[in-house]
């Protein structure tokens, strides 16, 4: 099997770097750059974690995976398009007919571009075997060279089906054996026929030509979406020297057997009968020890040696095995490349090269494998450190029976997954930093799986000390899930009272009373201690939408739907008595927001307008191109925040006008907006059912919160910024621990959908109103 190990060197060798050029290549059509979606994160940590505390938002790398995960599938279904669209058209291609006389297929074009039973595309893989032609065979020897295409086949189809199934859901591989036509057709004119008709499928040839003693073992190979193929000779086989080799062996074993009979008394004439040509062999073997001894040049002389059917299938076991690794490796890479799949060959390449498995096989195939990883770091740097550990894992079975020195690659690439993964958090080692102890100040809940994986690996090679470094992590995120878990709301009581759904709550400052409004064209003002109606305004308000008190808590303002009469009203909170009737909206006024200094009151229609709220005039007004939804001020002023039905968030200078920026990132128009209470963070909920957090000075969205059936109404955030409160038309409360993304709990009680949230300023109850007509206050344990 030495030449199996050859043979693997010299492929991973020639061909990682091919693969590394076209990933990189894929790359720069896809516009990516080497850890380019988290370049502002150091900026955003630099403020979030201004205080000297572990940073309360989101510092969630799964949502940065997911990103380069879409971008990479889109990618992927683009070249699955085009490929179907160029499948359509290639039988109907002027020259096919010419194509075809060249064919070296016995399947028609049609028949293997049929993807009627495919899931994910499997890579296609054909035989185009040898013809072996050697001197002086009996017929029962040239019956076994007829069936070498045979047994190839059959052994690699074994291979393939044990590993690497047509039925597999993750490393799909269909063998087409028997399809070549091998008495006809080889080399370049056959592989450019059958790219030229098969371009969009995937697509690998182990092709096997005789060449004198020789065979010239070459691999064609091209994958989805690529421009040219890969055709090159990897090795050349010494065929006559294989054989022969098996037939000395089988001389030196006759040998032995031959003595144990003479020593029994057989009859030397009757022992040579029996040995056939194992006879004539072991005596040229005699002599050439003899020429040997006495200094004889035997290179110059014409030794024959007579090979048998078995020494044939020695040589067609060595084929297998060339097949079998080399198919192993290429689909390996096809699937890494395309799915994110990570290699299974390293953990069969004991059982396929046997004793002759050593050192250097390791070494080529670990760095042949990292080339490929490298090389997509640019498209998927976020998949870097689970596959590294697993090829770490890998290689880590074999270090009992191979020593150190394999354990030496195995920690190579622990190390290289390691380190990938604190560069993605913009973690920096000096020189004397345990890389496993500077893990625990970034660690987050989700990370969980992979740090069982580090263990999983020290256990296996015995490392004690890492293990230890490892164990601390994991009580590390332990302590984070445990945090989590204190995070619990009950319902403390139900206030009732409105005819209609509620639409809007809000919390005085002092946490002592809710004002509500509601459908049924009323607002109510509730005592929370004890639970009370204050008052009920119901002046010709129409249909309320939304309901703010200012800091001072003198002063409330209501947003009416009423049309076309939609206006502002600015109350005394205390008395009830109307101080002003803002005028100029021309459509329901959707939301309004009082900024936390108390000067200025942003109220949304179809366009925002400014006001002062003390004076009642008219600042400036905010054009947008659909419904304003959403309004939010941030805490030190200078920043409006508008979400509306065009999908898009706005942000702008409340006192000037200016337009700031525009963030685009949900697919449905956006229902809620507020600002974390340090004025940092930016949520929003739309209807197309998340909540995306973003960077409020980039306009970078952070994360993507998930959950929710139906689209996402109201947020409200705890003082401390850790909660995140969401309200949905599908009638939940959610609540998520925004340090880990974790979604804490859901909460069902209402009965119909939850049009708005409200967080106390004390941080310890919320309150929700609903379409159910009932507003409910939450305690939070």
């Amino acid at each position: 099997m030495q030449q199996g190990l050859r043979l693997l060197i010299q492929l991973v060798l020639e061909f990682a770097p091919v693969v590394a050029e076209l990933v990189q290549k894929r790359s720069q059509d896809l516009a990516l750059s080497k850890y380019e979606p988290i370049e502002v994160i150091p900026e955003i940590l630099k403020v979030l974690n201004s205080s000297n505390k572990k940073s309360s938002y989101v510092e969630d790398f799964e949502q940065e995976r997911i990103f380069q995960q879409q971008l990479v599938a889109d990618n992927h279904q683009a070249q699955l398009r085009i490929a179907a669209q160029e499948r359509e058209t290639a039988l109907k291609l002027p020259e096919v007919n010419k194509i075809l006389d060249s064919w070296p297929l016995r399947l028609y074009p049609s028949q293997i571009l049929d993807h009627t039973n495919y899931g994910r595309t499997p890579l296609k893989i054909f035989i185009a075997p040898p013809q072996v032609h050697f001197d002086q065979f009996d017929d029962n020897i040239n019956e076994t060279i007829s069936q070498i295409e045979l047994m190839l086949a059959e052994g690699l189809r074994d291979f393939l089906n044990k590993h690497y199934s047509l039925h597999s859901q993750v490393r799909p591989t269909e063998l087409l054996a028997g399809a070549w036509d091998s008495k006809r057709f080889h080399s370049e004119s056959s592989i450019k026929a059958l790219f030229g008709m098969l371009k969009t499928e995937p697509i690998l040839i182990l092709e096997s030509e005789n060449d004198g003693d020789y065979l010239n073992f070459r691999i064609a190979y091209w994958g989805l979406g690529q421009g040219n193929y890969y055709y090159k000779t990897i090795t050349r086989l010494p065929y006559r020297d294989i054989l022969e080799e098996s037939a000395k062996r089988r001389a030196l074993e006759w040998k032995k057997i031959r003595d144990e009979l003479l020593a029994l008394g057989e009859e030397s004439e009757e022992i040579n009968h029996i040995g056939k040509e194992n006879v004539v062999n072991l005596a040229v073997l005699e002599k050439v020890e003899k020429w040997n001894e006495k200094g004889i040049d035997i290179s110059k002389l014409s030794l024959q040696y007579q090979v048998n059917r078995q020494d044939f299938e020695n040589l067609c076991q060595v084929l297998i095995t060339y097949h079998c690794l080399v198919a192993g490796w290429v689909a390996d890479v096809y699937h890494l490349v395309n799915h994110g799949v990570p290699p299974l060959l390293p953990e069969l390449l004991p059982s396929l090269l046997g004793d002759t498995f050593d050192l250097q096989s390791v070494q080529v195939i670990a760095s042949g494998y990292k080339q490929v990883y490298q090389a997509l770091e640019n498209e998927r740097c976020y998949w870097i450190p689970e596959l590294a550990l697993q090829l770490a894992k890998s290689l880590s079975h074999l270090s009992d029976a191979y020593g150190g020195k394999l354990r030496s690659w195995a920690n190579e690439q622990l190390n290289y997954s390691v380190n990938t993964w604190l560069q993605l958090r913009q973690i920096s080692l000096q020189d004397s930093t345990n890389p496993l102890q500077a893990m625990q100040s970034a660690v987050s809940v989700k990370d969980e799986e992979y740090v069982k994986k580090l263990r999983e690996y020290f256990i296996a090679v015995g490392d004690s000390q890492s293990l230890a470094d490892v164990e601390e992590i994991l009580n590390c995120v332990a302590n984070l899930k445990h945090q989590v878990t204190l995070q619990h709301i009950v319902l403390s009581h139900t206030l009732t009272g409105h005819l209609e759904k509620v639409t809007s709550v809000v919390i005085s400052p002092d946490s002592e009373s809710l004002v509500s409004g509601c459908a049924d064209k009323t607002i109510k003002v509730w005592n929370l201690k004890p639970d009370k109606l204050i008052r009920t305004l119901t002046e010709d308000l129409g249909e309320i939408s939304s309901v703010s008190i200012s800091p001072d808590e003198h002063y409330l303002a209501v947003g009416s739907c009423q049309h076309p009469k939609s206006n502002v009203r600015v109350y005394n909170l205390n008395s009830g008595k109307l101080i002003h009737t803002l005028l100029g909206h021309q459509k329901p006024v959707n939301c309004i927001a009082i900024s936390p200094d108390g000067q200025i009151l942003a109220s949304g229609s179809n366009k925002i307008k400014i006001w002062n709220l003390h004076k009642g005039d008219r600042i400036c007004t905010l054009w947008h191109s659909s419904a304003v939804n959403a309004a939010a001020i941030s805490p030190d002023g200078t920043i409006l925040a508008s979400g509306s039905s065009d999908n898009k968030i706005r942000l702008w200078n409340p006192r000037t006008g200016d337009p700031l920026r525009t963030l685009n990132g949900h697919l449905g128009g956006v229902k809620s907006v507020i600002i974390s209470p340090d004025g940092e963070i930016l949520f929003s909920g739309s209807t197309d059912k998340t909540i995306k957090i973003w960077h409020l000075a980039t306009g970078k969205v952070l994360h993507t919160l998930t959950g929710h059936l139906e689209e996402v109404r109201s947020l409200a955030v705890s003082p401390d910024g850790e909660i995140l409160f969401s309200g949905s038309a599908d009638k939940t409360i959610k609540v998520w621990h925004l340090r880990t993304g974790e979604l804490l709990q859901t909460i069902t009680e209402h009965s119909g959908a939850v049009n708005s949230i409200a967080m106390s300023k004390d941080g310890q109850f919320i309150a929700s109103g609903s379409s159910d007509k009932t507003i409910k206050i939450w305690q939070i344990n």
